[in-house]
């Protein structure tokens, strides 16, 4: 795969095995600066184990993880995220027994490696960032599920990330409550953060991203312009038509 000019983060050849099952299959991938890309496929496609090689948390069989066209396939989660590379989880992950302040404050002092006034800026940032000001002082384990979304937003937020990777983070929300992620997430994007978003609910994915990948068995099926990639016949047999059908 030939690198673009803007490329932040890249994955060139990636295979993922455990023994003799494999997950990934020389997977190509790249997110450029300001860019939203979304990954669908159908479960089992390999799309979180991809997110984990690009986060650090899962090591690659083969092939090579770029950043900022430096070789970062070495470096653990903890690097990666110092270096500006933040991921969601699909369920979110709070510290229960800690305010939504703590927890902030937390993942900009361990995440991005901050101290004092500048890693309690961070926190208040993010905060406002995300609209859970209001609920600063309330514990995480006292939270509804869209609320615990947007504090598992909010900590990646707090670690000043470059690269943010969401993984399915609308799933569970209301139509009105996937609404206020969506038009959060957007925002983000407006303000020229790369993000990279696993989203089985399409229509939600649509209304952020530049580009879509479709992956199936461990292999990048097609990528390009979301319309061109959803109306792909591989794409749609993949999914056996039906749920991107709805989204055209």
């Amino acid at each position: 795969m030939t690198l673009g000019s803007t490329s932040v983060i890249a994955g060139i050849g990636i295979d993922k095995h455990y023994g003799a099952f494999q997950v990934l299959h020389g997977v190509d991938f790249s997110a450029n600066k300001g860019e939203a890309v979304g990954i669908v496929g159908p479960n089992g496609a390999g799309k979180t184990t991809l997110f984990g090689v690009l986060a650090g948390s899962t090591a690659p069989s083969a092939g090579v993880i770029t950043y900022q066209y430096t070789d970062i396939t070495a470096t653990n989660a903890a690097q990666r995220c110092h270096a500006g590379i933040a991921r969601t989880h699909q369920v979110p992950r709070p510290f229960l027994g800690m305010t939504v302040f703590e927890n902030l404050l937390t993942a900009a002092t361990n995440g991005a490696g901050l101290t004092g006034y500048e890693a309690e800026a961070f926190a208040v940032r993010a905060l406002i960032q995300t609209g859970m000001s209001p609920l600063a002082n309330r514990p995480a384990a006292a939270l509804g599920l869209l609320d615990r979304k947007r504090l598992e937003l909010a900590r990646a937020l707090a670690t000043a990330p470059k690269v943010l990777l969401l993984d399915e983070i609308g799933g569970g929300l209301t139509e009105g409550e996937l609404h206020q992620l969506v038009t959060l997430i957007a925002q983000l994007k407006d303000d020229g953060l790369t993000i990279v978003w696993i989203e089985h609910i399409l229509h939600a994915l649509l209304k952020v991203i530049d580009r879509l990948v479709c992956m199936s068995e461990g292999r990048v099926i097609a990528q390009g312009h979301p319309k061109d990639v959803m109306s792909d016949d591989e794409v749609m047999k993949a999914y056996l038509g039906s749920e991107l059908e709805v989204a055209l």
